[in-house]
C-alpha cells in the first residue's frame, strides 16, 4: 500500500510509501490518509499523529498524471477530504520531513503542530510555476507566518528552500541529519502520551481559533480558483511541458 498506517503506544503513524514515484500523491492516497486521520481522531487511545515519508523524500506533491485523470472538482474530492480531515484533527500532528516536500507536501506543514526537517530537505511551493494558485490555506497562513514580502517570494517565485531556512522562517521546529529526523519526531509525538489529553486538545483549539474562520474562507476561495486554473491554457502548457520534460513556454499568454 502507498499509505501505511500503524497505531503504536498511543501514536498513530501515517507513512507515505511510494518512493518509486517520489511519494507523489494520488487521489486514492488522499482518500486513505483522510480515512486514517478520521480514525485517529475517533480513537481515544491515540494521543498524537505522526506523518512521515521515506528516507530522502517526504512527498513531491501531486501525481500530475493521476491529477489530470481525476481532477478535483467537487468539494468532496479526495484531496479536499484530506484537507478537511487535517482541519478536524484535534490531536497534535507531528511531521518528519526528509528530502523533498513539494506543493501540498509543504503546505501540509503549515497545519502541523511540530515539524522536524532534515538538513538535506528541500521545500517548495511551485503553484504559480504550474499555472495554478496556492492551496490548503497557504495564501493566508504563509503570509501570516512570514509576512507579505517573504511569503510572496515563496509563493510567486516558487523557489526551493532548505530545512535550515524552514526553521529560520518558523515553519519547522528543528533541523538535523536525515537519520535523526524520524526518531526525533517519534520522541516528540510520544511525549503527548504522557500529557493530559484534554488539556492538549483544548490548547491546540485555542491556538487555532482566532484564524479558523479566515482559514476556512481562504480554503474555499483557493479551491474555487484552483479548480478554474486547472483548466487554464497556462496550466495545460505547464503540465504538457512536465510530461515532455521541457521548460514551459508562457511567452504566448
Amino acid at each position: 500500500m502507498s499509505i501505511r498506517t500503524a497505531n503504536v503506544d498511543g501514536v498513530a503513524t501515517l507513512e507515505i510509501a511510494r518512493p518509486e514515484k517520489k511519494n507523489a500523491l494520488t487521489a486514492q492516497m488522499y482518500a486513505d490518509m483522510a480515512a486514517a486521520l478520521r480514525a485517529a481522531q475517533a480513537d481515544a487511545a491515540v494521543r498524537a499523529v505522526l506523518v512521515a515519508g521515506q528516507p530522502g523524500i517526504f512527498t513531491s506533491g501531486n501525481d500530475l498524471e493521476d491529477f489530470m485523470k481525476y481532477p478535483p472538482g467537487a468539494e468532496d474530492a479526495p484531496v479536499f477530504a484530506f484537507m478537511e480531515a487535517v482541519l478536524a484533527l484535534e490531536k497534535p500532528l507531528v511531521a518528519a520531513v526528509t528530502g523533498a516536500a513539494i506543493g501540498i507536501g509543504c503546505t501540509l506543514l503549515l497545519h502541523c503542530d511540530l515539524v522536524v526537517v532534515s538538513d538535506e530537505a528541500r521545500l517548495a511551493l511551485p503553484f504559480v510555476n504550474l499555472g495554478l494558485v496556492p492551496e490548503f490555506g497557504s495564501s493566508l497562513l504563509l503570509a501570516q507566518r512570514l509576512g507579505h514580502a517573504r511569503a510572496a517570494e515563496k509563493l510567486l517565485l516558487g523557489d526551493a528552500f532548505t530545512g535550515a531556512e524552514a526553521v529560520e522562517l518558523g515553519l519547522a521546529n528543528a533541523v538535523m541529519p536525515p537519520s535523526e529526523v524520524l526518531p526525533h519526531a517519534r520522541r516528540l509525538a510520544a511525549r503527548f502520551t504522557q500529557l493530559p489529553p484534554a488539556a492538549v486538545r483544548a490548547t491546540k483549539a485555542l491556538m487555532r481559533a482566532p484564524l479558523l474562520p479566515a482559514l476556512r474562507q481562504a480554503l474555499q476561495e483557493e479551491r474555487e480558483v484552483f479548480v478554474q486554473r486547472l483548466r487554464s491554457p497556462e496550466a495545460m502548457e505547464a503540465f504538457q511541458a512536465f510530461f515532455e520534460k521541457r521548460r514551459p513556454d508562457f511567452s504566448k499568454f
